[in-house]
């Protein structure tokens, strides 16, 4: 049986404000870097075991994974397919706004100036295909709309469920198969 954990980054200055951050490059609070060092440690105390820590390539995702490569003693590196959706032009708009809420139900859909979901699906997918392939077991550290594609790949989802799932700074989220 194969394992693969998601973790999701660390608090930043716009999930404080419910912005979308997207592919915008946003750093860590203090409270992010708090959660991050939290979870390494809670890598340790429940001997979860990895061969690698792969991350986005964004300062959040980056500053999260270091932080718990350190603690934990897993080496990483970065994997730009990780990358956070693009939200074009609703990067930096409130998380909850109803035009945004009815855009990101269109799996098609490029957001202007943005990336679809469709194209993002493709490069996760793609990441997990050779994630799979391989007989070794990862920590993925990325995003809230990375987990949505990670968590679809494993799991059946309505375009309803796909659009409202979501994990919380810092979580860890296994996936076995």
């Amino acid at each position: 049986m194969g394992h693969l954990y998601f973790i999701r980054h660390g608090q930043t200055v716009w999930n404080v404000a419910n912005k979308i951050c997207g592919a915008t490059d946003i750093e860590l609070t203090d409270l992010g870097r708090q959660q991050s060092a939290e979870t390494g440690k809670l890598i340790k105390e429940r001997g979860i075991e990895a061969d690698e820590i792969i991350y986005s390539p964004l300062i959040r995702a980056k500053d999260t994974a270091l932080i718990i490569s350190e603690i934990c003693g897993i080496p990483a590196r970065e994997e730009i397919r990780l990358k956070e959706q693009n939200f074009g032009k609703y990067e930096s708009t409130p998380r909850n706004g109803e035009e945004f809420r009815l855009a990101k139900r269109q799996c098609a859909y490029s957001y202007e100036g943005g990336e679809s979901m469709l194209k993002m699906a493709q490069r996760i997918y793609n990441l997990l295909d050779d994630i799979l392939a391989s007989d070794k077991t990862y920590i993925l550290v990325a995003h809230n709309g990375i987990s949505r594609v990670v968590h679809s790949y494993f799991n059946d989802m309505t375009n309803e469920e796909y659009a409202d799932f979501g994990i919380k700074n810092c979580d860890i989220v296994e996936y076995n198969w």
